[in-house]
């Protein structure tokens, strides 16, 4: 199986599974910056079967402190609420948001990071979904409740490569800054006390890991994206953003091209939150 199809499926194959009533679960993952529950637009019309999943109450962790504005959840409440959602054991679960891949890709890293193998992002999104002319459904969907196992209790040091602040600003990997290029440089922070960037990050928007479909780029558009940065891809390879959102973006495009780069979870939330230490402003 090619890396690209580890990480994403297309509408058509999706569709064709369900046709095929194959045992899959669908999460419904919609979540944006200014309008972080999705509930009402996926009650408006969402995929057929598919649950809906709020990244801030089920893929973060908000009593966690020090580890920024989204903190990775346990695997003991991730695998209560993959339960809820009807997950079962070694089944395939695909998940999906409609802005830009923020959520799913959340979804995806908690998911696989917790040590679940087989979870995919619906490539496009809903509006891949919709461009096809597939039908969506309208309301609350539940399901037998799932008896799926998580084999990660702590996800910051679960299947996939996360870092520390320590290690983000130690240099060693080549780091990826995946917020917009207002924020990297420093001239607003809307959200953080501290505007800025750590020092020695590159700017990689996460929005230009995308294609103008909202579908992720092919091996060598985003091996141009990494060249124009000054990177060629052959060292470690870091990426963070706001709150460990946006950025797992970067994260699954990446490992949509076979490249496998470590994020940090806390970003620039838990960075600015210490004082002492050192913030970058202005280009590269």
């Amino acid at each position: 199986m090619q890396p690209r199809d580890r990480v994403l499926i297309t509408a058509k194959e999706l569709a064709d599974l369900i046709e095929a009533d194959h045992p899959l679960t669908i999460l419904d993952v919609r979540w944006r910056l200014d309008q972080p529950d999705g509930r009402a637009t996926y009650l408006d019309g969402h995929l057929p079967g598919a649950v809906y999943v709020s990244l801030d109450d089920e893929l973060s962790d908000h009593t966690v402190s020090g580890r920024g504005r989204h903190p990775l959840p346990s695997g003991r409440s991730l695998q209560a609420a993959a339960r809820r959602w009807g997950v079962q054991q070694d089944s395939l679960v695909v998940v999906y948001d409609d802005w830009n891949r923020a959520g799913s890709a959340r979804a995806w890293w908690v998911l696989t990071a917790a040590g679940l193998a087989n979870v995919r992002i619906l490539d496009g999104g809903l509006g891949a979904w919709r461009a096809a002319g597939l039908s969506l459904e309208t309301g609350e969907v539940t399901r037998e409740a799932g008896n799926v196992t998580v084999p990660h209790e702590d996800l910051y040091a679960g299947a996939l490569p996360t870092l520390t602040a320590e290690q983000a600003g130690a240099g060693a990997v080549a780091l990826l800054d995946a917020r917009a290029p207002d924020r990297y440089r420093g001239d607003s922070e809307p959200v953080d006390a501290v505007a800025g960037h750590i020092p020695g990050a590159r700017n990689l928007p996460s929005g230009s890991v995308l294609a103008a479909d909202g579908t992720f780029l092919g091996d060598d558009a985003l091996a141009q994206q990494l060249s124009d940065r000054g990177i060629d891809g052959s060292g470690p390879l870091g990426a963070y953003c706001g709150s460990g959102v946006t950025a797992t973006i970067a994260v699954a495009a990446l490992a949509a091209t076979g490249r496998e780069s470590a994020l940090y979870p806390g970003s620039w939330s838990e960075w600015s939150s210490d004082p002492s230490r050192p913030v970058a402003r202005g280009p590269e």
